[in-house]
């Protein structure tokens, strides 16, 4: 195999309008392509992240909710990276996002916080 990297993560959100304004507006992800899928009565949004990375979200009528916060079975959560998280968390207050304090990871030394997106999705931004 000759992986060379994520190419994108995809969310189911229970809500597409407000998690499209999430992470479009507030997260300040640029939107690639969006379509709606008759056939399945569902949403699908591209958005580009910095390195290249694609986000897609998706809305289905009736899909469950999360099982846990954060220990449940599956992606654990979201991470990215910023060069100044105290900016970062800053910005993100100002939007009314409501953000825990900065910790440092014991192994790796690097700071961290973590908030949720409309759905309850645990997002990490760890300074690089």
């Amino acid at each position: 195999m000759n992986l060379t990297g994520i190419h994108h993560i995809a969310i189911i959100c229970s809500n597409y309008k407000i998690s499209k304004e999430f992470y479009v507006n507030l997260m300040g992800f640029p939107i690639i392509r969006e379509a709606y899928r008759k056939e399945r009565d569902s949403y699908k949004l591209d958005l580009a992240l910095p390195d290249g990375t694609q986000l897609e979200l998706f809305s289905f009528p009736n899909a469950p909710v999360r099982p846990g916060y954060p220990e449940a079975q599956g992606l654990r959560h979201l991470a990215f990276q910023t060069t100044d998280i105290e900016a970062a968390v800053e910005e993100l207050k100002r939007k009314g996002v409501e953000v825990e304090p900065i910790r440092v990871d014991e192994f790796t030394k690097g700071r961290f916080t973590f908030f949720s997106d409309p759905d309850g999705l645990p997002i990490e931004l760890y300074e690089n």
